[in-house]
């Protein structure tokens, strides 16, 4: 994941980068909720953040302990498949499982022939995807 481009003055003349609270709890894998329900700022170093992985808090800890084998991820990365543009979501438990991810301004022209016997096309995946699945029954 990119790193923010935004610095904030830590001391005169001593800036450092720093990342958005939705970037910190995607690094840390845990939900969004969680992140603000145990205070993380808004914005916070990356240092910071760093430390907070290196030595995690109580509840951190937990949490990744607490993760089964084979669950569902907290957060994936949606690539497009035509232009290469990407987005770190959320999965829903509705979501089938994709063949291709696609940006809704393409045409589904530019993706290869269905190799199945039928395409289920499923908008609203993330800001702008369309995921798309070929189903063979």
């Amino acid at each position: 994941m990119p790193t923010s481009t935004l610095r904030h003055a830590i001391s005169p003349g001593i800036v450092g980068p720093m990342i958005s609270l939705r970037e910190a709890a995607q690094r840390l894998d845990i939900p969004l909720e969680m992140a603000k329900r145990h205070g993380l700022p808004a914005r916070m170093e990356e240092a910071e953040l760093e430390r907070m992985r290196e030595h995690p808090p109580q509840w951190l800890a937990q949490s990744l302990a607490n993760r089964k084998a084979g669950a569902r991820p907290v957060w994936v990365e949606l690539r497009c498949d035509v232009c290469g543009r990407t987005e770190s979501v959320r999965p829903k438990k509705w979501w089938p499982e994709f063949t291709y991810v696609t940006c809704e301004e393409h045409s589904r022209d530019e993706l290869p022939s269905p190799g199945a016997l039928y395409r289920q096309e499923v908008e609203g995946i993330g800001s702008r995807f369309v995921g798309i699945a070929d189903v063979t029954a």
